[in-house]
């Protein structure tokens, strides 16, 4: 079965629904433009090493949490493209074991 990839955006815009706060009031707290918060929102901006840290500030969470979100996402996103092509591909104790 396969793991759902949910995008760190779904969680930030779950944290704004409890907050009651829109994505342009996090951003100006966070000190960024409106739209590097919407993107991500919307799934279509990762979460950088500069927003994660922010993140974390406003939240009282981690930066590698933030990031972590984001790893993972893209871990299950490529898993899903490629994943069964990658398995096919040798491992290093099959080249060791091959004659050189």
């Amino acid at each position: 079965m396969a793991v759902m990839a949910i995008h760190p955006g779904e969680h930030l815009a779950e944290e704004l629904r409890e907050l009651g706060m829109s994505a342009a009031e996090l951003a100006r707290r966070l000190g960024v433009p409106t739209n590097r918060i919407t993107e991500i929102l919307n799934g279509r901006r990762a979460i950088t090493g500069d927003t994660a840290l922010r993140l974390a500030h406003f939240f009282g969470t981690s930066a590698e949490f933030w990031l972590n979100l984001q790893s993972l996402y893209e871990i299950r996103v490529a898993r899903r493209k490629a994943g069964a092509r990658i398995k096919t591909l040798p491992t290093l104790r099959q080249v060791e074991g091959s004659p050189a």
